[in-house]
């Protein structure tokens, strides 16, 4: 089945992501391309939408398009820098700002006979974030809509489906934008919503056949609901051809690894468990540097997978679970200028030295998605409601050197947190939880004795893409309970801290 298509031009920024997956919301397949590796534009796409982008129109080697073929021929939507850049073109103002338009804006005036602001409130609130201003629109620019600071906020090119808005309707402060992208995409556009998680398994499958025909695949399970619902799709795809290892890393959960076994094995999977520990502690040995953890834990999971694959015959391909928030904080899913933040051990390729090619069937999908794709493969909404977990493990939450002895602290200091959450009925209302082992100790007192012990941080966070996250609100009573649990029964403990830092500007993860 060949998809109507939505292309979103990537002029590097960090919401272009959150655009992609607006879309898919509203059922309609989209892809990602970089500003600079464009494909032929033709009409193949059903509509066009420009990114915002760190660069500005007034740089040297600004972030240009060639807009011939695009223009007037194919709906168009431009977002922030994206606006600017149509305006600058097309012989227009735009200015530096005396001040950075960052954050909450409302709108203070609509075109209310616009297809654009169709069941759009008037002072709606949007969310601004530039450093240009457009003061001068071009002949044929009609404006649309203003705010206090921004006067030309949104346009329209006149007759034309061509649009330009100041604000960032992907994102969740900007109240009405999904009903925003909903009336570009289906009420001016006129896409077709069958972008479906069905539909998605379907081609899965008939992609994955035609592209692995009859080779052998392994796959490194890890636990969590990524991994998982590759397997599930992989194993759908090519039965028994399926190699799944399940690797003890030594950096997993407490008692995890026997009972994902387990369960494993229930769902017909054909898996091995492999005990690596002792291989794993002795590359993170004298390691401080995050990411140096990630890479030496990266490769040897390559290792741990080539020796697996090389007991095995005619093993042609690695699968991995990767997902879009994986790639993008580790080098631009596109190409594109959007800046490094993180690696990741499971992104950017395998060493020369193996044989192996590599199978990513969810690559192009957020956390959100994976799930409503698992839902859709009748996996266990337990395993799926999982909390996401790091591909280094516990050892990007050990701060400093990873021993034996922290790993075994941390354990107990997070089965703890996640048995409470669980128990207080707040499990499913975070979408990641964990704690941090802190490189610092401090002074305390227990019964008469001074203590010199060790720190941790509880993070929880609520997100649906792990784009962005904002710190959950638990409980003062719970927190105060969790941290005298763990302090009298986790030895090594003294001080409990709850981590309250969104992202941006912090990350998820502390390392």
């Amino acid at each position: 089945m060949k998809h109507e298509k939505v292309l979103i031009v990537d002029f590097g920024s960090q919401y272009t992501q959150l655009i992609a997956r607006r879309v898919r919301e509203l059922n309609i397949y989209s892809e990602i391309h970089p500003f600079n590796k464009l494909p032929d534009i033709d009409i193949r796409w059903k509509a066009i939408i420009f990114s915002g982008s760190p660069y500005s129109v007034h740089d040297d080697n600004y972030p240009y398009v060639n807009l011939d073929n695009i223009k007037g021929e194919i709906p168009l939507l431009t977002i922030c820098y994206g606006a600017q850049f149509l305006v600058a073109n097309c012989g227009g103002e735009v200015k530096r700002s005396e001040h950075r338009e960052y954050g909450r804006a409302n709108l203070t005036s609509i075109d209310t006979n616009s297809k654009l602001f169709k069941n759009v409130c008037a002072n709606s609130q949007v969310w601004m974030s530039h450093a240009d201003t457009i003061t001068k629109m071009p002949e044929d620019f009609l404006l649309l809509a203003s705010t206090n600071d921004v006067k030309y906020t949104a346009f329209k090119i006149k007759d034309e489906d061509t649009y330009g808005l100041q604000f960032h309707p992907e994102v969740y402060h900007t109240l009405d934008g999904k009903q925003i992208l909903s009336n570009f995409l289906l009420n001016i556009s006129l896409c077709s919503q069958d972008w479906t998680p069905s539909t998605f398994v379907n081609e899965s499958v008939k992609n994955l056949q035609k592209q692995i025909q009859n080779d052998k695949v392994i796959l490194g399970l890890s636990g969590g609901v990524d991994s998982t619902v590759a397997a599930v799709l992989l194993n759908q795809a090519i039965g028994s051809n399926l190699y799944c290892i399940f690797v003890d890393n030594g950096l997993l959960r407490k008692n995890e690894y026997q009972s994902v076994l387990e369960q494993y094995k229930g769902m017909g999977l054909n898996v091995t468990g492999i005990d690596a520990k002792d291989s794993f502690y002795s590359v993170l040995s004298g390691v401080k540097d995050p990411e140096e953890k990630r890479k030496a834990i990266g490769k040897k999971f390559i290792e741990v997978f080539d020796e697996a694959s090389n007991n095995l015959q005619n093993v042609k391909w690695l699968a991995q679970g990767t997902i879009y928030p994986d790639v993008i904080e580790s080098v631009s899913a596109t190409g594109g200028p959007s800046q490094t933040i993180k690696s990741h051990h499971n992104v950017g390729g395998l060493p020369k030295y193996m044989k192996l090619s590599i199978v990513e069937p969810l690559k192009m999908l957020f956390k959100d998605e994976v799930r409503r794709i698992g839902k859709s493969l009748l996996i266990n909404n337990k395993l799926l409601q999982r909390h996401p977990f790091p591909g280094p493990g516990l050892a990007i939450r050990i701060l400093g050197e990873v021993t034996v002895d922290k790993i075994n602290i941390l354990q107990e200091v997070d089965y703890i947190f996640i048995s409470s959450l669980k128990k207080a009925g707040l499990y499913d209302k975070v979408w990641q939880a964990g704690a941090i082992f802190l490189p610092v100790q401090s002074v305390g007192v227990m019964g008469d004795e001074r203590t010199y012990e060790h720190a941790v941080a509880l993070r929880a966070v609520e997100s649906t893409d792990g784009m962005t996250a904002d710190w959950v609100h638990l409980p003062h009573d719970f927190l105060a309970n969790v941290s005298n649990e763990i302090i009298n029964k986790v030895k090594g403990i003294n001080r409990v801290v709850y981590d309250i830092s969104s992202k941006p500007p912090a990350t998820i993860e502390w390392e």
